[in-house]
Formats: C-alpha cells, sequence, structure tokens
C-alpha cells in the first residue's frame, strides 16, 4: 500500500539561512520525497553544492544553460522540464532579491525562470522569506510580497528571533521542520476535509507516591504523526496526550494529562463531537489502588502495591450509541496479527493497527499491519510520518470509498 512518490524542487537562494536547507532537504527524502534541488549562484557562497547532492541523491542544478539531460531530454530546456514533473516548488531561503525577481517576473537564472515556466495550477509555489529585518520591513520587500500572495503564492513565515547580523526582529527563516510540514501539508489529499478527529498518544503515568510511579516506553511519536497526517488531510485535529518530550503539531488542538483515569475523563467530554477516534495512546491497564501523599520509605525488604484495573477507553467508545470510527493500536511482543484480531473483535471496532512493540516503542520509524473485517493489510516499514498518512488514506478510502462502512458512519 506504498504512496505514489512526490516530486519536490527545493530551491535555494543566497543567503546564511541556507544552512537550514540541508536539514529540510534531508526530512523531505526521509519522508519519502523525491526531491530536486536548484541553487541560485548567490546560494553557492553559503552552502556547497556537493553537500545538497549527497542529501538530496541527486546532481544539483543552476545553469539555465546546462546541457545534460532532465528527466531524459537534453533540449536546453531544464527550466520547462523540471517542473512538469514536480508537485510542488518551495524556495528556501528566500532572499528579498529573489522575492522581487518573482512578484515581477523575472527570468535570468534557472531558478527564477523555472518559477516563471511553471503551471500555477498543477505546481505551487511556496516561499519561506530570509533576510535582516529591515530588508524584511522595507516597504519595496513588503509590495512585492503582497504581489506575490495576490498572484497565489504561498509565503512561509519569517520568524521572529537573533539574526546572524547580530539584530533581532523579524526576517529568520522557519526552522525545517516547520517547512517540511508545510510541505506535507500542501501535498496531502484533503480526504479529511470537515471532520472532527480525536486522537490520543503517549503513556500515561500512574502514581505511587509523589516522586515514583509506573508508566511505559511509549514516546507518543506514532499518534503525534497521526495528528498531524490528519490536519494534513484537512481535519480538524484535538489531541490528548500523555507525558512527552515531542512539540505538537502546530494547528492540534492539545490536551495534556497524566493519568488513564484523565484520559478516559478527556476523552469522554469530546467524543460527542469525533467523527474518528484514533485510539493511539499506551494507556495503563492497571493503576495503584492507593496513593501514598509522602514518599514511602525504604523501610523494608520488599514492597506491595495493590493495583486496579483502569477503564478500557476504546471499548467505552466503540460501545457508544452513536460511536466515531474507531482506530485501535495493537502492539504486541509475540504473534502480532492473531492477537490484534482478536482485540479488534473484543472491543468490536472496524480497524486495528499491529505492530511490533519492542520494534515500534521509542523508534522513528515504524512497520505495522491494518486489521478490519477483510484481513491484514501490511504497511512497509517507514518513518512514523509516513506511516502514518498511509494509515490515514486506509482509513479514509475504506469509509468514503465503494467498501463504506455504513454501521459503524456517523452519517450511515
Amino acid at each position: 500500500m506504498p504512496e505514489r512518490l512526490k516530486s519536490v524542487l527545493v530551491g535555494v537562494t543566497g543567503g546564511i539561512a541556507a544552512y537550514k536547507s540541508a536539514e529540510l532537504i534531508r526530512l523531505l527524502v526521509k519522508s519519502a520525497i523525491d526531491v530536486q534541488v536548484v541553487m541560485t549562484d548567490a546560494a553557492k557562497q553559503f552552502i556547497t553544492p556537493m553537500t545538497l547532492q549527497a542529501l538530496s541523491g541527486k546532481a544539483v542544478l543552476s545553469d539555465l544553460w546546462d546541457e545534460h539531460p532532465v528527466n531524459g531530454k537534453a533540449n536546453r530546456m531544464a527550466h520547462i522540464e523540471l517542473t512538469r514533473c514536480a508537485d510542488l516548488i518551495l524556495i528556501a531561503p528566500a532572499s528579498a532579491d529573489f522575492i522581487a525577481k518573482l512578484a515581477h517576473g523575472l527570468c535570468n537564472d534557472l531558478l527564477s525562470t523555472l518559477c516563471v515556466a511553471r503551471n500555477s495550477e498543477s505546481c505551487p509555489l511556496l516561499v519561506a522569506p530570509a533576510m535582516n529585518r529591515e530588508m524584511w520591513e522595507n516597504p519595496a520587500t513588503q509590495r512585492n510580497l503582497a504581489q506575490l500572495v495576490k498572484d497565489g503564492v504561498v509565503i512561509l513565515g519569517p520568524a521572529a528571533g537573533d539574526q546572524a547580523c547580530g539584530e533581532v526582529g523579524m526576517g529568520r527563516m522557519l526552522e525545517a521542520p516547520e517547512l517540511a510540514a508545510a510541505v506535507h501539508a500542501q501535498l496531502a489529499p484533503k480526504f479529511l476535509s470537515g471532520k472532527r478527529v480525536l486522537v490520543t498518544a503517549g503513556p500515561t503515568y500512574e502514581a505511587i507516591d509523589p516522586v515514583r510511579g509506573i508508566t511505559n516506553r511509549s514516546s507518543g511519536k506514532m499518534g503525534y504523526a497521526i495528528a498531524q497526517a490528519a490536519i494534513d488531510a484537512g481535519a480538524d485535529v484535538t489531541l490528548i496526550s500523555g507525558p512527552t518530550s515531542l512539540q505538537a503539531p502546530a494547528k492540534a488542538k492539545i490536551v495534556n494529562v497524566q493519568t488513564a483515569e484523565e484520559m478516559y475523563h478527556a476523552v469522554f467530554s469530546m467524543i460527542e463531537k469525533a467523527d474518528y477516534f484514533f485510539s493511539v495512546a499506551a494507556v495503563a491497564d492497571y493503576t495503584p489502588k492507593t496513593v501514598s501523599n509522602q514518599k514511602l520509605k525504604k523501610s523494608v525488604a520488599d514492597l506491595s502495591v495493590d493495583f486496579v484495573a483502569t477503564r478500557d477507553i476504546l471499548a467505552q467508545v466503540a460501545r457508544l450509541p452513536k460511536p466515531p470510527i474507531c482506530i485501535g493500536f495493537a502492539a504486541e511482543t509475540q504473534d502480532v496479527i492473531e492477537f490484534a484480531e482478536k482485540k479488534r473483535q473484543a472491543k468490536g471496532i472496524p480497524f486495528i493497527v499491529a505492530n511490533l512493540a519492542q520494534e515500534a516503542m521509542g523508534a522513528d520509524d515504524n512497520e505495522v499491519a491494518i486489521l478490519d473485517a477483510s484481513g491484514a493489510h501490511p504497511v512497509p516499514r517507514g518513518p512514523k510520518s509516513a506511516v502514518a498518512r498511509a494509515l490515514v488514506a486506509f482509513v479514509a478510502d475504506r469509509i468514503s470509498g465503494p467498501t463504506r462502512l455504513k454501521s459503524i458512519s456517523r452519517s450511515g
């Protein structure tokens, strides 16, 4: 069930922020995007083409008159051929000079020429400005930016902060993860447009006393990736998160919880408005029967703690009179598919995502199988962001496609 490989043309212009382009390209390639880099001559003063070639896996282009073949064609039409196969163009960093070129349609190098030659309907142009604060605030720059917005160009940033020149203010290019997220959002089909998605993520923490507790190895990365994938697909997303060190997706409504009981109440305070419920959190199955108000001293050789079962959030959501579309997760250590299918049927949910716990928890990548009534559907190992997009697309297709599960749909 692999995604179609998307192609992004990354344009790099002259500016100290060009060093961030290296990390941006690495992130895009890691998330299974085909990247072609085009540099201006000024950009080469800040970062070498060899660096970006090594990261993208492709020769970096810069010469408008280069006769090397592009897409198998050696006809000196690189500015045409490059845009015909690109799903998106991102200029990062975009200097004040290059923004002025774009605003006035000037074409005197490969990058500026291909931007003008692109089909604006099939190849969106994203621009990430980076410049000194005075250059950013200059009336000419602001006029040029206003013209680009009017022309349908997407402006990403900039941000405020410390600048390489020693000054502080607006003009810093957005960080690489922010730009990568913007690319994915732009490329993603909006098959969840208008839908409300509730996601739980991370571990829970069950206190024994004020300094000790029980938790698990869940990092929250898979749940956060699903939240971002749902946002990219056009959904209104609420993320209920146990304790993690992750940065929540910018457009998600975030609710932070600690315990299984807190997560239960957070879910049921919002579940009636949800169209989809991705139950990704590794919620504790048991919690201490009593919690000491004071730190338990090491006064005995053995400490005994009584536990009680927590409430099964997903199963109770699935039993609601009008439940949302429920997607559960099963992190197993053996017989993954067999145990996951038993869990899917026991909880009465249409989908469950099975993975090997020891290979998934805390890792940046994952390999899963999506189980539904028709069987198991493998998703090959890849970054959790890519797996999340495949999962969201699969579920949306099953619900809205020809195999629509009317019995579990709110509108069915």
